[in-house]
């Protein structure tokens, strides 16, 4: 796991069109007739900006339903044995092709299962840690990652429990402005972010220079996670910090450095996040 010099490569990964394709269902609410529609992550991203405005989508909104799969069940039917949405999500995946459940970010998921590197999980979900952890197990005990992360950590980072956490975890001001904000998850995104590259310096230690990189297919997070990790080389200026951008199939990796922070030379190859 770790190089000759001690040193150790982290990968945090989203999960949703980045590490796998899942058919979660988004539900919208067309405000002229009450009626619900159902749209997937990927036509979500394209068209939540047009919610509510002029357009095909002017009529439609986000309501109390809009991401309840994308959550714990209710006690009551967890209670009865019902498995949650994203483990049945993750099972029906696995009846398709694997070109179409396998994200762009999937061969750096099973590299870094494969090597042991310690991982985290950042996503918009609002599930339990346990039941992502379930998820990711469905897909071990059908042989499609070699080995169950070498977890650090993971934020579902609508999970009631885990805003609080994040929230908690900062100052009285961050946490007015983030309160503060309509759509809160990149804010806290870029929390979860911080906080586990601190645990990351906890736990191995802080001396090395370790490697830190993210992937993440939504543009939006993209600019989210540079800022995160630019937050991170301010304070850890012997480290190195990658962000991944796996938008529309591509691999764009990017090493982030603050805007006063001399950059020059060649990169080694092996020095890359992996």
């Amino acid at each position: 796991m770790r190089r000759e010099d001690g040193s150790i490569s982290f990968y945090f990964f989203d999960f949703d069109d980045n590490s796998m394709f899942l058919e979660t269902p988004i539900f919208l609410r067309n405000t002229s007739n009450g009626k619900e529609r159902a749209v997937s992550t990927t036509e979500f991203a394209g068209i939540r900006g047009q919610l509510g405005k002029s357009g095909r989508w002017a009529t439609f909104e986000i309501f109390e339903r809009t991401y309840s799969h994308f959550r714990d069940l209710p006690p009551e039917e967890a209670a009865n044995g019902t498995k949650e949405y994203f483990v049945q999500d993750i099972e029906k995946a696995l009846q398709l092709p694997e070109d179409e459940w396998q994200a762009p970010a999937w061969p750096m998921l099973q590299y870094a299962c494969e090597q042991q590197r310690p991982l985290a999980f950042v996503t918009a979900r609002g599930h339990s840690r346990e039941t992502i952890k379930a998820g990711v197990s469905v897909l071990v005990e059908k042989g499609h990652l070699p080995k169950e992360p070498n977890y650090l950590e993971v934020y579902a980072v609508s999970n009631p429990d885990m805003v609080e956490e994040l929230l908690s975890s900062v100052d009285a001001e961050e946490r007015r402005r983030v309160e503060n904000i309509a759509d809160r998850t990149s804010a806290l995104k870029r929390i979860a972010i911080r906080n586990i590259v601190n645990l990351a310096l906890e736990t191995y230690g802080e001396e090395p220079e370790h490697r830190f990189g993210m992937s993440d297919d939504d543009p939006e997070n993209i600019d989210l996670i540079i800022k995160a990790m630019c937050d991170c080389k301010k304070n850890h200026l012997d480290k190195r910090f990658f962000v991944i951008n796996t938008h529309h199939d591509g691999h764009v990796k990017l090493e982030v450095f603050p805007v006063d922070y001399p950059v020059t030379g060649n990169v080694d190859q092996d020095e890359q996040i992996g």
